[in-house]
């Protein structure tokens, strides 16, 4: 049985979507059941709130606990350009807003065998031609947001939005995996990312980082109350109205002082090419 924590995505887009009613969910749709794609009303605006959930009947199983498999990554990336496709000709092109709780990519060898890394790549690619499109993507971060999956489903919004907890998140992989790859126990790990950012977990290093629009405290994460509703939609609505008329591409990102050496690569990239 899941845990409360692995079931945060679910809860906040039924919570944010309300009653309407799910775009796909069956075969014949071609999206998987592990997928929440809903259309609603933001602040004025069309959106489509997108979730990747538990599923513990799909057919990949090591995909039932929320991880961004085969199935996730093709379906995301139809979903995202269902929405571009229908909005070309709209000058007011639906907002996609991607709810984040996913502690990692699918790994296994049959996802290795029929390339997963070219189903992420594919969610990756219409989130950012979404945007480039004029799509406001906004990402609110509501548990783990962790290695490839994150990637693919959240990280290429202009606007992040994290809920402040310590269930909430960030990083390229999980503790157990990075104390193992870097040759430290657990211990000596929080340590060391106690010192360096970007080999922390908490929220404040990661925003350090520049990374994060804003942060928002709730009352309940894993069962948000109506007033929690609403300050998140609120916050959405403000992260909406930031992004129109502002850049398509990810440049408000940079300036934070622990990525002042991002900034400096990229000056000299382009002062050399």
């Amino acid at each position: 049985m899941s845990s409360t924590i692995e079931q945060r995505g679910r809860s906040w887009f039924h919570a944010l979507a309300g009653a309407a009613a799910p775009v796909g969910g069956l075969p014949q749709d071609g999206l998987p059941t592990s997928l929440l794609v809903a259309d609603a009303e933001l602040a004025g605006q069309p959106v489509r709130y997108l979730a990747v959930v538990v599923d513990a009947g799909n057919p990949f199983p090591r995909a039932r606990n929320g991880e961004v498999g085969l199935l996730e990554g093709w379906g995301l990336a139809k979903a995202v350009d269902e929405a571009i496709q229908a909005d070309a000709d709209s000058p007011h092109k639906r907002a996609l807003i991607a709810i984040v709780d996913v502690p990692s990519q699918a790994y296994g060898r049959r996802e290795e065998a029929y390339g997963i890394h070219q189903a992420l790549a594919g969610a990756v690619d219409s989130y950012a031609r979404a945007r480039l499109a004029g799509h406001a993507v906004v990402g609110l971060l509501v548990g783990k947001a962790m290695s490839g999956a994150f990637l693919a489903h959240g990280y290429q919004a202009q606007r992040l939005i994290a809920l402040r907890d310590p269930g909430v998140m960030v990083h390229a992989m999980g503790k157990a995996a990075a104390a193992r790859i870097t040759l430290r126990s657990l211990e000596e790990l929080e340590a060391l990312a106690a010192s360096v950012p970007p080999m922390a977990y908490d929220l404040d290093s990661y925003a350090s980082l520049g990374l994060l629009w804003e942060t928002l405290a709730v009352a309940e994460i894993a069962q948000p109350t109506a007033e929690d509703i609403a300050r998140v939609q609120d916050c959405l609505g403000q992260a909406l109205a930031d992004i129109a008329g502002g850049a398509k591409d990810l440049r408000g990102r940079l300036g934070a002082t622990n990525r002042a050496a991002s900034s400096r690569v990229r000056e000299l990239l382009r002062a050399q090419w």
